[in-house]
């Protein structure tokens, strides 16, 4: 007999309550392993859960000491640091700030929270743990990398166009899109030219001429266009990426490239400067001798504030490197060496650097919260619940106040909280599962977030 129609005897009809219901949550809001993976689509692991009033004082900071001011003027800090000044070291929460602080500055380009006196983009960049970016010549692939990933030359392409084409052939009619993607698209597409009647050719020179593009080099992928009097080739994103990958050799071609012709380009698409965030940077000094240290910091020097290209003549790439508190003593030599500990101090003393101090318990509470917003089933007038404050207080000081510990102990309480049928996650409950946390009177110690940080940069320097 076929099985097509036959069904099981045992079928039940009862409503099959989540495992998390009971705790008022759809799931555990905590990530099992608390670090920051950009590429995971999951929320609690991609930095997209962030909690802004943690880190407001740091945030003002880089807003009003880089993104404020203009890039037209020439003090304008070319380089700076986001640095971890707790003990505490990894897992202070840098990267999920680094993450939406670029998201942030790419939602208008900066153009809003700069009071429009600046277009810049942002790139989050992150070398490689194997140590594959170590040399100068492979961080600036990786910069290149970043730039296609963003999608920006496609959007630099379409501004050109669409700027000569309202010139060239105003009665085109370019407010029949949908979105902002659909005209990039099209601005893009050879065959939306072919449709409307609209030659490559001319627009090509008419924005080559008016933006003065004629300073790159000959070989610069959208010089093609300039000669195709037909639509049946339109230079496109890829074919950068293949200019640069396949024509130009690694070195002094492609600094050039990037530090010279893509700052020109950019320039004439509209931006005026661009934030390049490089987090866990000590990835490249750990895999250095002291000989490339110093060609790295060399490079850096001659490239964002010395040299002869349009980069260094402008401050188009405002770069921002964030270090853990032991990376300073990694590169302090080669900083000296090259000079670039005048150019961009790193001390407590210079606008340069955007200080990572200690959490506090507050922010503890704050960032708890954050997370069990998003996976409550319904509203509670306890934003902490399950947990209570007093909860929050011996897990913090359990986890020493790293971010990073205090989401993963959260993470292991509400796994136990659900095999041992537990409601409320309290003192008593914390200390079953995490070991006692011994409370000492606040006469003869003080609150942990109070206690002061090293300066590692300068300890190293008085060990000497």
């Amino acid at each position: 007999m076929s099985n097509l129609l036959r069904k099981p005897k045992a079928n039940t009809n009862k409503e099959v309550k989540g495992k998390y219901e009971f705790l008022k949550l759809k799931e555990n809001p905590f990530p099992n392993t608390p670090f920051v993976n950009k590429n995971n689509a999951d929320i609690r692991y991609n930095g997209s859960i962030y909690e802004s009033r943690i880190r407001e004082k740091e945030h003002n900071k880089i807003i009003d000491n880089f993104i404020k001011v203009p890039q037209s003027d020439p003090n304008h800090i070319r380089l700076g640091y986001i640095l971890d000044y707790s003990y505490v070291g990894r897992g202070n929460g840098k990267s999920a700030f680094a993450l939406n602080l670029v998201d942030e500055i790419n939602k208008e380009y900066c153009l809003d929270i700069s009071e429009e006196q600046n277009k810049c983009f942002g790139l989050h960049i992150t070398p490689e743990v194997s140590g594959r970016t170590k040399t100068f010549y492979s961080f600036i692939d990786l910069i290149f990398e970043t730039i296609l990933d963003k999608g920006l030359i496609e959007y630099c392409l379409a501004s050109l166009r669409l700027e000569s084409i309202s010139e060239l052939y105003p009665s085109v009619d370019i407010e029949n899109f949908e979105n902002e993607s659909d005209l990039i698209s099209s601005l893009n597409d050879v065959n939306w030219y072919k449709e409307n009647d609209i030659e490559i050719a001319a627009i090509t020179k008419h924005f080559y001429d008016s933006k003065d593009l004629n300073k790159m080099r000959n070989g610069f992928p959208l010089n093609k266009d300039k000669n195709t009097f037909y639509a049946t080739f339109i230079t496109a994103q890829k074919d950068f990426g293949k200019y640069y990958n396949e024509t130009l050799r690694k070195g002094k071609e492609r600094i050039d490239f990037l530090f010279n012709d893509l700052v020109l380009f950019f320039k004439a698409a509209g931006f005026n400067g661009a934030y390049l965030i490089v987090d866990d940077f000590e990835r490249i000094p750990d895999f250095q001798s002291k000989k490339l240290k110093q060609e790295f910091a060399l490079e850096i020097r001659t490239n964002f504030f010395d040299g002869i290209l349009e980069n260094a003549k402008i401050g188009f790439y405002n770069m921002i490197l964030v270090l853990h508190a032991g990376v300073p003593r990694l590169i302090e030599e080669s900083w000296a060496v090259s000079g670039m500990n005048r150019r961009s101090p790193m001390n407590d003393e210079s606008r340069q650097t955007i200080r990572f101090d200690n959490l506090t318990v507050e922010h503890a509470i704050l960032m708890l919260e954050k997370y069990l917003e998003e996976y409550k089933t319904e509203e509670s007038d306890n934003s902490l619940h399950p947990f209570t404050k007093e909860a929050v207080k011996l897990i913090s000081e359990n986890a020493e106040l790293n971010a990073s510990t205090i989401i993963e102990k959260a993470y292991t309480l509400i796994e136990k909280a659900v095999e041992e049928n537990v409601l409320i996650i309290d003192e008593d409950f914390v200390n079953s599962v995490l070991g006692n946390v011994v409370e000492e009177s606040t006469e003869d110690k003080e609150d942990i977030s109070s206690e002061s940080s090293e300066d590692l940069f300068k300890k190293s320097k008085n060990n000497k």
